[in-house]
């Protein structure tokens, strides 16, 4: 769809604030505040959307975050509770929770370590269907709201705009975390 083809935008919160933001800050750039709130914004969007599906498939977005990096770390899908407790910047405390609750609901299960300090959880076939399922969710509705914004060109230039200001901000702070890092338990 061309630009001229797509629905006109509504009004989104920040604009609809913009004016009196400005009035009360003259020193700030407009431009650079409201794309700065809008990045914010729509993160936390994003985060209520995967907490959505999350529920949706019987998990929380911690939950499913855990699933998450034991699908990442591929076959065996195994992970230290440690080793998954820092790739998630979660302390031991919230992480055992978190895998208590997996674990009783069948999603992973304990497996003999192989150096006697930690017990490594893996994912079972449940587990992996029931992240498979929600991220099949998840990844649809990303799609749709994307396709209801974006013309196929107008994401590559969106997907350069912000690569080029994530590459910028990486620069001088570092990486972010490679993950979501939900703030439930």
């Amino acid at each position: 769809m061309s630009r001229s083809q797509q629905p006109p935008t509504p009004q989104d919160s920040v604009q609809a604030e913009l004016a009196r933001w400005v009035a009360d800050m003259p020193d700030v750039d407009p431009r650079t505040e409201a794309a700065r709130q809008r990045i914010g914004r729509m993160s936390r969007l994003f985060e209520r959307l995967l907490a959505e599906v999350a529920a949706d498939h019987e998990l929380t977005a911690g939950d499913w975050a855990a699933l998450s990096a034991l699908q990442r770390s591929g076959p065996p899908y195994q992970a230290s509770p440690t080793t998954l407790a820092q790739q998630l910047g979660i302390t031991s405390g919230t992480m055992s929770v978190r895998l208590a609750r997996l674990s009783q609901a069948g999603l992973i299960e304990s497996v003999a370590a192989t150096d006697g300090r930690s017990k490594p959880v893996r994912l079972t076939r449940h587990g992996q269907d029931r992240w498979r399922a929600a991220t099949q969710q998840r990844t649809a509705r990303e799609h749709q709201l994307f396709l209801d914004a974006f013309s196929g060109e107008d994401l590559e230039v969106f997907n350069a705009l912000l690569g080029r200001l994530l590459g910028r901000l990486e620069g001088e702070f570092g990486q972010a975390t490679r993950h979501d890092v939900p703030k439930d338990t």
